[in-house]
């Protein structure tokens, strides 16, 4: 399935699914008044839905099966609501770096703009090759890498994302990933896959002139990523068995129709049955935590040294889960 959050005018939002080339939705809530299928504590929202495993899963199912026969009518366009992320706010978010074209060029980028502003270019492109900050470390090579962001500030597709005022270089970074189906402790990589519940795709936003002070401090990102509407995901959530085979999906970014980059997910270095075996180590993962891929390669403005600008329109776009629309504003 499909699944969506959305909201119509001043009502609380209500889940349900796609159908129709995604064009209508079937809201499960009012679904389940007219046919009693499921329980109604499950249509709360998705993480209620979630929790109630495979019986809510089967259950949607249903209700969907009923919607594209017409036997039910709570059905709505596409076009009269308005997409939140797919779960508003998840139990918990990592951030992995699996792409390798992704690190390399980001650095190369920095480097370029640390050199560009120096008064002695040549000089400090020899200093800070030898020091050796803008080499990829052996250790992302052997383990999969990430960091926590935060989960209040994600928001949809449609909505404004506001850039913040303190930097000059904010870029976007197109990802996806994958929502858990836990509790999951222990879980070893060949495993895995029964912990993954679906998948989105994940706009993971960076004010990048930030990011090179903080960064080099050892500590992760801080307000590099921390900002409203910094962590951008949806348009939905796509259920692990109509993604068979994660890792050979196209992935495109374009800025105001532009197209600015464009990978594969099979350039991941770690799978996320790896990102999964690392991180459930003396760690329970719960329903509803996600977990992202990091940036494919040429995904990212820093790449390019592109940044983004007041009234630029971002679309990503992941095969079999759809595009992720926004508009970049300041204030």
């Amino acid at each position: 399935m499909r699944l969506v959050t959305f909201k119509q005018s001043d009502q609380n939002p209500a889940i349900g699914a796609l159908f129709g080339n995604d064009e209508r939705i079937v809201e499960f809530a009012k679904a389940h008044a007219k046919t009693g299928i499921g329980s109604p504590e499950w249509f709360t929202d998705m993480l209620a839905f979630m929790d109630a495993g495979d019986a809510a899963l089967d259950a949607g199912r249903s209700i969907l099966e009923h919607a594209r026969s017409g036997v039910v009518d709570t059905v709505v366009g596409i076009d009269s609501v308005q997409l939140t992320a797919p779960v508003p706010v998840p139990r918990g978010m990592r951030d992995c770096l699996s792409f390798e074209k992704h690190f390399r060029q980001a650095r190369e980028g920095r480097l370029r703009a640390l050199v560009a502003a120096s008064d002695d270019p040549v000089a400090t492109e020899k200093e800070l090759l030898a020091s050796g900050r803008f080499e990829i470390p052996q250790t992302w090579y052997d383990l999969p890498l990430y960091y926590k962001c935060n989960c209040h500030s994600v928001v949809g597709t449609g909505t404004d994302l506001i850039l913040p005022s303190y930097s000059k270089q904010m870029d976007y970074e197109l990802e996806f990933g994958f929502y858990v189906k836990g509790p999951a402790t222990f879980v070893k990589a060949e495993k895995a896959r029964d912990y993954i519940y679906g998948y989105t795709i994940f706009n993971d936003m960076s004010a990048r002139d930030i990011q090179s002070v903080e960064v080099p401090c050892g500590m992760g990102p801080a307000k590099a990523k921390d900002f409203d509407t910094g962590n951008v995901m949806g348009p939905c959530l796509v259920t692990a068995d109509e993604i068979p085979d994660p890792y050979d999906l196209k992935m495109e970014v374009y800025v105001n129709g532009e197209l600015r980059g464009a990978g594969n997910s099979s350039d991941m270095y770690h799978s996320f049955e790896s990102m999964l075996e690392r991180m459930t180590d003396h760690e329970t993962l719960y329903t509803g935590e996600f977990v992202a891929s990091g940036t494919v390669g040429d995904g990212s403005g820093v790449e390019s040294d592109t940044y983004l600008q007041h009234g630029d329109v971002i679309e990503m776009r992941v095969e079999n889960i759809g595009a992720l629309r926004n508009r970049a504003i300041r204030l």
